[in-house]
């Protein structure tokens, strides 16, 4: 039986694009084994979201080839579509797909073998979506949605790695779901790259998604994973606060903390705006969970741009952040502007990340003594098993095979650190 194992970089959207192409690897005879074993076949799905990304993904690839270079090597994704030439120098790497070309790669299953130099498949235009859904934790399933942006942000590569936005029509992406449900699965997270931007072209909308995915029987819960703050809006604010299966979790990109700066990174909204957004959420359910993303060291980002953004973001009822340094990207307006010099880039990331760290464990304290729906996952970690409120916090609490894969009113008791705390089941 041919061993398959894969490495997903990145977002997780890219998770849910390599978990349903080793789903069909395994449809065609292959063993799922760990990326750290032997296997007949590696798949490399990458990212390119920051240089940082790009290097992680090379090395990710000469670590695999060697360790065992006679391995078929395919690597795949956003850092492939955008610089496949650089992918092919690496010696050993066998095909090479494309963001929207990777899907191909099922069609070829039968007849992978290694390659005297990579066979390249990279389309430069955007195919009909499809959606998807990752398999193999029976718990949660992260659902792809929507693909592409029409955004072109000044810093940022995504629309050219990954196309114009585009998505299915909302019955047959309900139905897909359906089948995701049908399998086990009790928690769906919508990806994609601008899930907010869903159902445009057929004239369709996420609140629209959000209303048919919740009437599906047999799913307990549904996440909405990043999406812009112009996108959210009042309706599907509204709607789940009275909602038993959406969670009471928003991931709300900021990326930059001041209007000068939102305005120049093409950014669609002001920060007065994001806080009415996250001002609404609270009101409304005080005990919501709202992560940003924030990225420091932007081109022309001043002293006094980067305190004003720290004070905007104290200012905010935030539960996390994912702090980025800015990276050059090239083909983007904000790589012929004037950088900021790394050493203080890195200086200023590492005062966000400690501004966020205060904000979880103030976000998490607040909920200590209070009693949380807890979605166990499905295998227990050692003497522990672990799972997360409704509200994002994991928890971690003895191990009891006969809770796995069920929701249960826990106790939030203690902080651990990070995102995690100690729980006590409630009967």
């Amino acid at each position: 039986m041919p061993k398959v194992a894969y490495i997903s970089l990145g977002c997780k959207l890219n998770f849910s694009e390599t978990s349903w192409i080793v789903q069909q690897f395994e449809n065609a005879g292959y063993e799922r084994v760990d990326n750290h074993e032997q296997a007949d076949v590696v798949v490399v799905d990458t990212c390119t979201v920051t240089e940082l990304a790009n290097k992680k993904s090379r090395q990710a690839i000469h670590k695999i080839l060697n360790r065992a270079p006679e391995t078929i090597l395919v690597a795949i994704g956003c850092y492939t579509q955008l610089k496949p030439d650089e992918v092919a120098e690496i010696e050993g790497v066998d095909y090479i797909f494309g963001s929207d070309n990777k899907m191909d790669l099922t069609d070829i299953i039968g007849n992978l073998q290694k390659q005297p130099k990579p066979v390249i498949s990279v389309s430069k235009e955007s195919r009909v979506f499809e959606p998807i859904y990752s398999f193999g934790d029976r718990t949660r399933s992260f659902f792809k949605v929507q693909d592409g942006c029409d955004y072109f942000c000044a810093y940022c590569t995504i629309p050219h790695a990954r196309g114009r936005s585009r998505s299915n029509t909302l019955a047959h992406t309900v139905e897909v779901a359906r089948e995701a449900v049908a399998r086990g699965i009790r928690e769906i997270v919508l990806t994609g790259v601008n899930i907010g931007d869903f159902g445009r072209a057929n004239g369709e909308n996420l609140y629209q998604l959000l209303l048919e995915l919740e009437r599906i029987e047999g799913l307990k819960r549904l996440r909405i994973s990043s999406i812009e703050p112009n996108l959210l809006t009042d309706q599907i604010i509204e709607h789940v606060v009275d909602s038993e299966v959406i969670m009471p979790h928003f991931h709300i990109p900021l990326q930059c903390g001041t209007d000068r700066l939102l305005a120049l990174m093409h950014r669609r909204y002001t920060t007065g705006f994001y806080a009415k957004r996250i001002e609404l959420i609270k009101k409304l359910m005080p005990d919501a969970c709202i992560a940003a993303d924030v990225i420091t060291g932007v081109p022309t980002e001043s002293d006094a741009d980067f305190d004003e953004a720290c004070n905007f973001i104290k200012s905010m009822p935030l539960s996390y952040l994912h702090v980025f340094p800015y990276s050059v990207r090239a083909n983007t307006l904000a790589a012929r502007m004037e950088m900021v010099p790394n050493e203080i880039r890195k200086h200023r990331c590492q005062d966000l990340i400690g501004i966020g760290k205060t904000m979880t464990k103030a976000f998490i304290d607040s909920q200590i003594g209070s009693t949380r729906p807890v979605l166990f996952e499905a295998e227990p970690f050692g003497k522990e098993m672990c799972g997360f409120t409704d509200n994002y916090i994991r928890i971690k609490t003895p191990a009891n095979q006969a809770f796995i894969n069920t929701v249960q009113n826990v106790r939030i008791d203690r902080y651990i650190g990070d995102n995690e705390a100690i729980g006590t089941i409630i009967n």
